[in-house]
C-alpha cells in the first residue's frame, strides 16, 4: 500500500508536459510585438522554447509571463542578444532532450541536421530561419520548425504558426497552430 505522501506526489506529478515553441518574431522590426493569439495559445505551456530572431529581448520578457523560456539567437538578433543567447541550446522533458538552433544548414538539406542532432543527442531539433511550419520525423529524431507568428513567408500562402509539442514519458506529439 503507497504511503499518503507518495499518493500525493503521484497526483501532482503531471503525466504530460507541454511545449510552446515559437521563432523569426522580429519585435519590433516586422511586427510592433508579438501577437495575442500566441499567448492565448501558450497559456498552458510548461517552458517556451525560442528559435531566434527576436530581435530584442523584450520578445522574451513578455514570453516568461507564461513559462519559463529557453531561447538562443538568429541571424537577425544583434551583439546584445547575442552576447546573452547561445546559438545552440537544449532541455530535458522527461527523458527527450529537446535541442534548439536558428538554422541548422536548413538551406543545404537534412544532412547537417541530422548531423547536429546526432552530435548533441537530440530526440527532438527545433529550429527556425525559414519562417515556414515543418513537422518531419526521421526515424526517432523530429525535426520542427515553427514558422513565425509575425512575418510568414510565402506571405498570403502561409499562415502565422507557432507549435505545441505534447511531451509524456513514451512520446512526443508535435502540432503545429495558425494564428
Amino acid at each position: 500500500m503507497l504511503s499518503q505522501e507518495a499518493l500525493r506526489q503521484i497526483r501532482e506529478t503531471p503525466l504530460i508536459k507541454i511545449v510552446g515553441l515559437i521563432s523569426d518574431t522580429h519585435v519590433p522590426t516586422r511586427a510592433k510585438e508579438i501577437p495575442s493569439r500566441v499567448f492565448e495559445i501558450f497559456e498552458k505551456v510548461d517552458y517556451i522554447v525560442h528559435a531566434g530572431d527576436l530581435v530584442d529581448l523584450s520578445v522574451i520578457d513578455r514570453l516568461e509571463q507564461l513559462a519559463p523560456v529557453l531561447a538562443v539567437y538568429g541571424n537577425m538578433d544583434g551583439l546584445e542578444i547575442r552576447g546573452k543567447l547561445p546559438k545552440i541550446n537544449s532541455v530535458k522533458v522527461f527523458e527527450w532532450k529537446i535541442g534548439v538552433m536558428h538554422d541548422p544548414g536548413t538551406l543545404f538539406g537534412m544532412g547537417k541536421m541530422r548531423e547536429i542532432a546526432k552530435q548533441n543527442g537530440f530526440q527532438v531539433l527545433v529550429y527556425g530561419h525559414t519562417h515556414h511550419p515543418s513537422i518531419r520525423w526521421e526515424g526517432e529524431i523530429l525535426f520542427i520548425n515553427p514558422g513565425s507568428p509575425t512575418n510568414p513567408i510565402p506571405p498570403f500562402v502561409t499562415k502565422p504558426t507557432v507549435a505545441l509539442l505534447r511531451v509524456t514519458k513514451e512520446k512526443v506529439h508535435p502540432e503545429i497552430v495558425s494564428l
